[in-house]
């Protein structure tokens, strides 16, 4: 297979896949996702990707139709029926299917989508340029939700604008980014958004906090302005498929490049680790 969907149980290329118009996700948005990516046939941070996933469906009261090690093990499967090479491994649950009203049952049974397709990672050592903008999202960004509009107007601006990515704030308080995590080098310290309701505190983030840990850099978890991050000594852009990218430039003002041995170190750690826990 090339690409590969799974809805339930059935399996097709993605382009052949059908679900129910009256799943809940179409009309309500009605559901939470996560995404991670494999290489070798191996899907990087599964278990960390998972139990997010969990933690996000729990928040909304569903109900998965199994668990947590049954999930791990249906993705490994899943992944093994694609040629080898960086694979996009997304998966998704909406609370049901039913007419639509706005209440649900707590028992409702859950709906489990799988995509799968070839993408690489993005590279790590590219810099990003990135814009601004206030965030307007809703504040349960804590919860991966399908309900993503906000995030969805965030990115064409950066389309639009010719750029890599919207960095969100809050006034003056920065979050995150529009589909990342966002953090700053400033003296030898690396500040980020406290994981709490405002941001979706993500597997990469906790990746480079754990990295710099272990290499005595010291972490606050903290808020931060605008005004910190364009005169930060780097800014760090994290995802799933970004480990370790530095922001070049934010609103068309150049900003970092000035801790590039502390950088790189994080850079070449990040990307090794990828590459030892997805290797043949």
């Amino acid at each position: 297979m090339k690409t590969l969907g799974y809805y339930n149980g059935v399996i097709d290329e993605l382009d052949r896949m059908q679900v129910p118009m009256l799943d809940r996700a179409c009309y309500f948005g009605d559901g939470v996702y996560d995404v991670s990516f494999s290489r070798n046939h191996k899907i990087y941070a599964l278990e960390e990707h998972v139990s997010r996933f969990f933690q996000s469906a729990a928040r909304l009261r569903m109900q998965p139709r199994m668990t947590e090690e049954e999930l791990c093990a249906l993705l490994c499967e899943l992944v093994q029926r694609l040629e080898d090479g960086e694979l996009w491994v997304y998966f998704q649950l909406s609370r049901g299917t039913g007419f639509r009203t706005h209440a649900f049952l707590e028992k409702e049974e859950s709906n489990l989508w799988i995509m799968i397709r070839p993408m690489p990672i993005k590279d790590t050592y590219k810099p990003m340029r990135c814009i601004s903008m206030e965030d307007t999202r809703f504040y349960h960004c804590n919860v991966k939700s399908l309900n993503l509009l906000p995030n969805v107007l965030a990115t064409q601006a950066t389309v639009e604008a010719g750029v890599g990515e919207c960095i969100l704030h809050r006034g003056e308080t920065v979050t995150e980014c529009a589909h990342s995590n966002l953090s700053i080098l400033k003296d030898g310290v690396l500040l980020t958004h406290p994981a709490n309701e405002m941001i979706l505190a993500g597997t990469g983030r906790a990746h480079l906090l754990k990295a710099c840990r272990g290499f005595g850099i010291p972490v606050r978890e903290e808020c931060y302005t605008m005004k910190e991050l364009m005169e930060a000594d780097e800014v760090i852009i994290t995802s799933a498929s970004a480990l370790c990218i530095p922001v070049c430039e934010v609103d068309g003002t150049p900003v970092g490049g000035k801790a590039p041995t502390v950088l790189r170190k994080l850079q070449d750690h990040l990307l090794g680790e990828f590459l030892r826990e997805t290797e043949a």
